[in-house]
């Protein structure tokens, strides 16, 4: 009999050290969630980079299609300021949703 306590105690360190290799680790909270996805929107386009953005290129576009290419290179850069800034400002967060909800479904 004493050489079937060597075998239990065996057969109970492989099951325990098996249970925790197979459990997975634990999920991460909604607000460890929150912080992640909140530095992936950091790292997308701000907001004043769209703006910039649109200001250019509706600077080009309003000079380019008006008679008078200063005003329409005014008007154009204001448009494009305030499209491009509110089109990032989605972009931004649409990032920020898709992180979280990846994160939370991970856990």
């Amino acid at each position: 009999m004493s050489t079937s306590r060597p075998a239990t105690r065996l057969a109970t360190l492989a099951a325990a050290l098996g249970a925790v290799l197979v459990l997975p680790a634990h999920g991460e909270s909604a607000a460890e969630c929150a912080a992640r996805a909140d530095r992936a929107a950091r790292d997308a386009d701000s907001a004043l980079t769209g703006a910039v953005r649109g200001s250019v290129g509706g600077a080009a576009f309003g000079a380019i299609v008006s008679d008078k290419s200063k005003k329409g290179a005014k008007r154009g850069a204001a448009i494009g300021a305030v499209v491009g800034g509110a089109s990032s400002a989605h972009r931004q967060e649409e990032v920020y949703k898709r992180v979280y909800d990846e994160c939370m479904r991970s856990s």
